[in-house]
């Protein structure tokens, strides 16, 4: 009897520490915050590029005053900060959500430059390596991803201030991804896939018009058919070459432009 008196009394100084806080949790600071204040904390921290703790604000702001002022730029803010620490999955989820819940917000235009710039930012790491890396081994998704977010704002926002650098970054990415293919096509013709490579390069020249990487896929398709000897398409892709390229450093004849190629190629764009 005495024991169990022991027992009921420790439980009662354990819960009495316990109400003391000696166990609890860490009180919530914010308790009672208000909406402005919630923000003006928020926007603080990240400013200060302390991004998780402006994320803990923002979603705080958001929860507590769903319907307040500041809960969309909450949410936009969000994406911004999970962007900027470089959590692409849950930028790119905090920027689906944000366009699903307000497609017609004022600055909904901004969210889907954000899109873009999320997966720019992905594939400028990829190039960083394509020098380095087997080209088939690679997969430029976010490449194409970046490009149709930045092409989707153009379309749907043509006036939005963030349309000219767009643009700009959609030249720059249709020469990344033609880039990629002239990577490829080398890479079969120097396994002797010669149909394959001029297969590839012919690609370029339907999806990527305006590239400069055009030079260099109609002379890998004119070297592939002449492996091929398919003699006919040889020489009219020959006589196309020529006309758009008549200085090309690939003009070389013979045996020589093939020295030339091979040297081009290793010294430049070794795999």
């Amino acid at each position: 009897m005495q024991k169990k008196l022991s027992v009921v009394a420790a439980t009662v100084v354990l819960l009495g520490l316990s109400g003391c806080g000696l166990f609890s949790e860490k009180a919530d600071e914010t308790k009672g915050w208000s909406a402005t204040k919630l923000y003006s904390e928020a926007s603080e921290e990240l400013d200060g590029q302390h991004y998780e703790r402006a994320i803990q604000l923002f979603e705080k702001l958001e929860s507590s005053y769903p319907f307040g002022t500041y809960a969309q730029q909450a949410q936009m803010n969000i994406a911004y900060a999970y962007y900027k620490s470089q959590d692409q999955a849950q930028a790119l989820a905090a920027v689906e959500r944000f366009i699903k819940l307000h497609p017609n917000h004022a600055n909904v235009d901004y969210m889907y430059y954000l899109r873009g710039l999320i997966n720019f930012n992905d594939q400028v790491s990829f190039l960083n390596f394509v020098y380095e890396q087997d080209a088939t081994e690679r997969d430029p998704k976010a490449t194409r991803e970046a490009y149709a977010a930045f092409k989707e704002l153009v379309t749907k926002f043509p006036n939005s201030k963030y349309t000219p650098d767009s643009l700009d970054r959609m030249r720059y990415l249709i020469n990344a991804m033609a880039s990629y293919e002239i990577h490829v096509a080398r890479y079969y013709y120097r396994r002797g896939a010669y149909l394959a490579a001029a297969n590839r390069a012919m690609g370029i020249m339907s999806d990527f018009r305006d590239s400069p990487s055009i030079e260099e896929a109609l002379f890998i398709m004119i070297r592939s058919y002449d492996k091929l000897g398919m003699t006919e398409l040889r020489n009219d892709t020959e006589r196309v070459f020529r006309l758009n390229y008549p200085n090309s450093k690939f003009l070389d004849e013979g045996k020589k432009a093939e020295r030339h190629w091979w040297k081009f190629w290793s010294s430049n764009a070794s795999m």
